[in-house]
C-alpha cells in the first residue's frame, strides 16, 4: 500500500504562482509514475502531469509551458510549480501514484488539495 499527502494548496490572484508538494510513504518501492490530476466541480477529473522514476515527464496541453513536475526519489516526494495561474485553473488537485508502465494508469490517490485562482 502507498499513502499520499498533499499539501500546498490555496488561494491566489490570476497571474500568481503557487507549489503543490505530495509526499509518498509506505511501498514506495513499487512505485513508477506519479502525478497531479485536478477535477474542477461538475467536471471530469483531467491528467495534469505526471513524472516517472526515469524523470520523464508529460503535461496537459492546458499547462504546457506554465506548470513544471518535479520529483525528489530520495524524499518519495513530487512538486508542481504553478506560475501564471488563471481562473480556470481552479479545482481540487489530487496527487496519483501508479506501479505500473502506464503514465495513463493511477493506482493510489491522495485526498487532494484546493487550488482557488481569482480573477
Amino acid at each position: 500500500q502507498v499513502q499520499l499527502v498533499e499539501s500546498g494548496g490555496g488561494l491566489v490572484q490570476a497571474g500568481g504562482s503557487l507549489r503543490l508538494s505530495c509526499a509518498a510513504s509506505g511501498s514506495t518501492f513499487s512505485i513508477n509514475v506519479m502525478g497531479w490530476y485536478r477535477q474542477a466541480p461538475g467536471k471530469q477529473r483531467e491528467r495534469v502531469a505526471v513524472i516517472r522514476r526515469s524523470m520523464t515527464t508529460n503535461y496537459a496541453d492546458s499547462v504546457k509551458g506554465r506548470f513544471t513536475i518535479s520529483r525528489d526519489n530520495t524524499k518519495n516526494t513530487i512538486y508542481l510549480q504553478m506560475t501564471s495561474l488563471k481562473p480556470e485553473d481552479t479545482a481540487v488537485y489530487y496527487c496519483s501514484a501508479g506501479v505500473g508502465l502506464d503514465f495513463r494508469r493511477a493506482d493510489y490517490w491522495g485526498q487532494g488539495t484546493q487550488v482557488t485562482v481569482s480573477a
